[in-house]
Parts: C-alpha cells; sequence; structure tokens
C-alpha cells in the first residue's frame, strides 16, 4: 500500500509544483488533490483497521498527515482560500514529521521524512507567513519526484 501511496503522492507534488511556477491554475489541480488525498485517507483508514499495535496506529497517522494536506489544498484551490490555515497546518505537520523521521528504522526513511518536514515548513512560511519563496515550486517537484515518484515506483516494483 505505501508504493501506491508514494507514487500518487509523487504525481500530486509534481502537479502541484508545477502549479506554484504559474503554469496549472490551483482550480485545475484542485481534483487530483482531492482524489490523492482520498486515496492517502483510504489507504490509512485500512492501516487504522488492521494494525493491532502502537507502531501500527503511528504509521497510519503518518499517512493522514499527507491525506489532510491534500484534502485541505483541494479545498483552498477549489474556494479560492487564502490558505493561511493551511499554512499553520503544515507547520503542525513540519514538526510532527520530526517525530516520524526520530522513530524510523531505515536511513532511507529517516530521509524522507526530514524532507517532507522540510518541504511543509516552507509551506508554512508561504502560507502561514506570507513570505515569498522563489524555489518553493521547484523545490515542491524535486521532493515529488526524489522520495515519492521515484521510492514509489520502486516499491511496486519490488526493487526497494
Amino acid at each position: 500500500m505505501l508504493g501506491i501511496a508514494l507514487f500518487f503522492i509523487g504525481a500530486v507534488l509534481i502537479v502541484n509544483g508545477v502549479g506554484l511556477s504559474g503554469r496549472i491554475d490551483a482550480r485545475d489541480s484542485a481534483p487530483f488533490n482531492l482524489l490523492v488525498g482520498l486515496l492517502a485517507l483510504f489507504l490509512n483508514a485500512i492501516g487504522m483497521l488492521r494494525a493491532d499495535t502502537d507502531a501500527g496506529y503511528f504509521a497510519a497517522a503518518g499517512g493522514l498527515l499527507f491525506a489532510f494536506t491534500y484534502l485541505y489544498l483541494a479545498v483552498v484551490q477549489w474556494w479560492a482560500l487564502k490558505g493561511v490555515g493551511l499554512g499553520w497546518y503544515c507547520l503542525f505537520v513540519a514538526l510532527s514529521a520530526l517525530a516520524f523521521a526520530a522513530t524510523a528504522a531505515d536511513i532511507r526513511v529517516i530521509a524522507m521524512w526530514l524532507v517532507w518536514s522540510s518541504l511543509w515548513f516552507f509551506f508554512f512560511l508561504a502560507l502561514g507567513l506570507g513570505k515569498q519563496l522563489r524555489f518553493l515550486a521547484a523545490y515542491t517537484v524535486l521532493v515529488g519526484v526524489v522520495t515519492c515518484w521515484i521510492p514509489g515506483l520502486m516499491l511496486l516494483m519490488g526493487k526497494w
């Protein structure tokens, strides 16, 4: 399930990065954010139902950070909201992601959580505090490719 989630989260990060560059209108990205958010919600709901340990619930909570990010973003995009609330949610997620990095056993997963934390923190700066970050579009695409799309493909192909 993780490979599927990462594969599509990579895709939505690429689309959102391109959107940040001005090449895709926010309302045009909203449906894809909704679909990926719902997919992540569904996959992590299954994870919660299957969980029988704290670690299982913790893993589902990590996935839900992504689900709620994309669902919230879809609402912001569709209704042309400022996204300040989403920005502050991104700060919560950035800090929470540090806990997921601290508890991961695989160095690749630790690195992924740290990079995701940085991306969410940059979105806090951009949306929550209104800072102009010219690199954010390219960084979002890069993060999508390196930490989601490629690992997702590798997991799906049994190469992880």
